[in-house]
């Protein structure tokens, strides 16, 4: 199984029923994938931040945690302002961004950002992921943290 299909199994674990994104670069397995899944219904936004906050209006109105699913780079830096204000709100949300291969981190890649770093602050927790192994247990752990508790905003990179 690779690393798209690791994601959408979890998301579905956690009844995701709606996700908001923006394909790009990195994630562009992952919307292939969703394209061919039945029960999950994507929205694709114009802009990364639009899909943050469509999220966070989704978590409002329905009381369900939002999903934002962008790209690494500027598809990652424009949901900083979203995982604020779901912070500030107390909105739960997780928001899952790309990121370079790993041996590529900490040698300024093409589209490489710490969003860990960046979203340390504004965040009720982040994660950077560095083995798809882990991808269903950390995204477990993302929709718990995110909706237990003060509510708040989770960052999968």
């Amino acid at each position: 199984m690779n690393g798209s299909q690791i994601v959408i199994d979890a998301l579905k674990q956690e009844g995701v029923d709606t996700l908001f994104g923006y394909p790009g670069g990195v994630v562009i397995p992952v919307f292939d994938a969703l394209f061919k899944e039945k029960e999950l219904n994507v929205i694709l936004n114009r802009h990364e931040q639009a899909s943050v906050h469509a999220a966070d209006g989704y978590a409002r109105s329905t009381g369900k945690v939002g999903v934002a699913l962008v790209t690494s780079g500027p598809g990652s830096t424009n949901t900083i302002t979203g995982i604020a204000t779901a912070k500030l709100d107390s909105v739960p949300i997780v928001v899952i961004s790309g990121q370079v291969k790993n041996g590529v981190i900490g040698t300024d890649g093409f589209q490489e950002v710490d969003m860990s770093g960046m979203t340390r602050t504004i965040s009720k927790h982040n994660y950077l992921v560095n083995d798809i192994t882990d991808l269903p247990k950390t995204i477990k752990e993302a929709f718990y943290i995110a909706r237990t508790g003060r509510p708040g905003p989770v960052s999968i990179d």
